[in-house]
């Protein structure tokens, strides 16, 4: 069997067809900066993951790109024969899984052709006899799902997409979890590794490749629950309120178990500026927004002149889809990477609770607006309420009542908006009107001198 190095010109067609890779319509264009191999569980089957740099436009994106070589094809994953060897999409191979799920269960370590990779196993067991399979329809990541009968079910989500520095997906819910938070699934491990990396002063870039923890199967997301409950006129409050405490809960932990700072003059200023500079960008790309520019400045001069909140790790990109309903449970939340276009060092940098606020917010705001967007009625009075009991929740739960930094977290839940209003005016135009409504709705409440 060949040297388990990856044949460029082989893997560039299959690569384009994949979901997680971000520059499709264009033939990337390869360099691998490094490889390992893990130990396979099956003779005559090597267990390869690959750094593949694309240099096709811009700033080179870095990938994980974990294979198998075999004997023979699978039924599923083949990316193709090459040499007599039948290459397989690492996490639709059994070979694959198996020997993940090991190196973080054992803590093994590798080292390969200018990389080194080391797993580190958190808490909780990996049982015997795991089956795994891929979850479908993710876009940057893939996750493997490994269960059996009467096993705890796990999933492991790959980091397809590599950055260096932490993933805060990684870090905060292993913190939360260890501090003793039943909101977030609990970590069974993850993998960090090392590789050469010309943009770096040293050289040399680490990060995570993949994250193990908990599965809960057959639980529905919050913006399922919420928008079958607007649907039929149901009320949300008390889940909203419940959901306003899951969240100052978690916000918490994280003041207690991570670091925290008071908001600088110049930490507010910079904040505020990336606000004006996103209004100006929303006003260029819809013009309609002008007329409000003068009302959201002066909410931003209001948010300017009052005391911030202390700054800490937060969720980053909190929203209904990113919080489960566990039987038993209550809310759990999910998936604290962040503002994917953001970089990875940007989302790991102390920011404001209040933005996390704003974002379920504005999920609330958007159960509605589908409503309408669908012709099944108008959700406003629903919205209103569940957007009401989410913030006494909030300020029962944190003993800070949001209604003492109103400005600041209007401010907060404009800008969002206006991320909004240029996601939706390039893609989904149907939908701007829902953005916009809460700009308007926002700008009206600004005091007038």
């Amino acid at each position: 069997m060949p040297a388990p190095h990856a044949s460029l010109a082989f893997l560039a067609p299959w690569m384009t067809g994949q979901r997680w890779f971000a520059n499709r319509g264009a033939l990337p264009v390869l360099e691998e900066i490094g490889w390992w191999e893990y130990a396979s569980p099956e003779p005559g089957v090597r267990v390869v993951t690959h750094l593949l740099l694309d240099h096709t436009v811009g700033k080179p994106a870095l990938y994980q790109v974990p294979l198998t070589y075999r004997p023979a094809p699978l039924a599923s994953g083949l990316v193709g024969e090459l040499d007599g060897v039948f290459v397989h999409d690492g996490p639709h191979d059994p070979a694959f899984t198996a020997a993940l799920l090991a190196f973080i269960a054992e803590g093994a370590e590798t080292k390969g052709e200018r990389t080194w990779a080391l797993g580190r196993h958190t808490a909780g067991t990996v049982s015997p006899g795991l089956v795994s399979r891929v979850l479908t329809g993710e876009q940057s990541n893939t996750s493997v799902i490994f269960e059996a009968p009467g096993a705890t079910p796990l999933i492991v989500k790959l980091f397809r997409a590599l950055h260096d520095g932490e993933n805060p997906d990684v870090v905060l819910q292993t913190a939360l979890a260890l501090a003793g938070s039943d909101a977030v699934p609990h970590p069974v491990g993850h993998i960090v590794a090392e590789w050469d990396d010309r943009g770096e002063a040293s050289g040399r870039a680490k990060g995570h490749l993949a994250f193990a923890q908990e599965f809960l199967p057959g639980v529905e997301d919050a913006w399922r629950v919420a928008l079958a409950a607007a649907e039929g006129g149901t009320d949300f409050a008390a889940s909203a309120r419940e959901l306003g405490i899951a969240t100052a809960g978690v916000h918490a932990t994280l003041a207690t178990a991570m670091p925290t700072s008071a908001a600088t003059p110049e930490e507010v200023s910079a904040t505020l500026g990336q606000m004006h500079g996103r209004l100006a960008a929303a006003i260029a790309e819809v013009p309609a927004l002008a007329e409000y520019g003068a009302a959201l400045e002066g909410m931003f001069a209001q948010a300017a002149a009052v005391p911030w909140p202390p700054q800490q790790r937060i969720h980053g990109d909190l929203h209904l889809g990113q919080v489960l309903k566990v039987p038993g449970r209550g809310w759990v939340l999910v998936d604290f990477e962040g503002e994917p276009l953001r970089p990875m060092r940007e989302r790991s940098r102390l920011d404001s609770p209040l933005r996390d606020v704003a974002g379920m917010l504005r999920s609330f705001d958007y159960v509605a607006g589908s409503l309408a967007v669908a012709g099944r009625g108008d959700g406003a009075a629903w919205a209103a309420a569940a957007r009401a009991a989410f913030e006494a929740g909030y300020s029962a739960a944190s003993g800070h009542d949001l209604r003492g930094t109103r400005a600041v977290l209007d401010a907060f839940e404009v800008d969002k908006a206006l991320y909004e209003t240029v996601y939706e005016a390039r893609n989904r135009p149907d939908w701007l009107d829902i953005p916009v409504a809460a700009i308007r709705r926002l700008s009206a409440e600004v005091p007038h001198p």
